[in-house]
């Protein structure tokens, strides 16, 4: 996935009310940028740290510039969560994700369990395959580790998958990791010990568990190498 061109440096000032940050432009000008990350972005919202901002032409936003990387512990670090489902059908379409080939269309946010939609629905003569995607920001010690607040909306949507899976069908929940100083995957017992806990439930259930690294640059965020995933 090419980001937008071009991106505009600057050194975060404070994010606030989840979807706002203040950043100071290397040009001097302080701008409110839109952060479409709706996590704690533990260790990815420090006050200081270089960031990296997209700017949109549309007249209707009332913030034109949009938060999409953050540099932290070394590495650029993707914070924008409106764009891992693109990234993982960009993906499968380009055979990255093997265990998720061989499916005819991909179709995006069909609805499904008792009021949600599912991130990506493929389907084709082998059946059809309910998509989860989860953004990964938090490492500690290279182990990325989701989530980095607690989430009932997440523990919803493991439900929903067994849900998928009891019926007859496949399912699988892609953690998307948009760092690349992570060597593994695992669920953050010591922040959400209930989805902790659901997701080993999940994955006895029939749940497929995938977690896959991106390599994020200033100039493209692309999945490249799935990680092991322990419970």
């Amino acid at each position: 996935m090419i980001l937008p061109h071009p991106l505009l440096q600057g050194t975060l000032i404070r994010r606030y009310q989840r979807f706002l940050a203040d950043v100071q432009l290397d040009s001097g000008e302080v701008v409110t940028a839109h952060c479409a990350n709706t996590g704690s972005m533990m260790g990815c919202a420090l006050p200081g740290s270089r960031v990296l901002l997209s700017v949109s032409t549309s007249a209707k936003r009332r913030y034109p510039h949009s938060w999409e990387l953050v540099e932290a512990d070394g590495c650029w670090v993707g914070i924008n969560t409106s764009l891992p489902n693109r990234l993982v059908r960009e993906a499968i379409e380009e055979g990255v994700i093997a265990e998720l080939c061989g499916y005819e269309t991909i179709r995006c946010e069909v609805p499904y369990g008792a009021a949600s939609r599912v991130d990506l629905l493929l389907c084709g003569s082998r059946g059809v395959c309910y998509v989860e995607v989860k953004n990964v920001t938090l490492v500690r010690e290279r182990v990325a580790l989701f989530p980095d607040a607690v989430t009932t909306r997440g523990q919803r949507h493991l439900q929903e998958l067994m849900e998928t899976v009891r019926l007859g069908h496949r399912a699988a929940n892609v953690f998307v990791v948009q760092r690349e100083d992570a060597d593994s995957f695992s669920p953050a017992a010591a922040i959400d010990p209930e989805y902790a806990l659901l997701l080993r439930v999940a994955a006895d259930s029939g749940v497929e568990l995938l977690a896959y690294q991106a390599l994020v640059t200033p100039g493209e965020i692309r999945l490249v190498r799935s990680l092991p995933v322990s419970l």
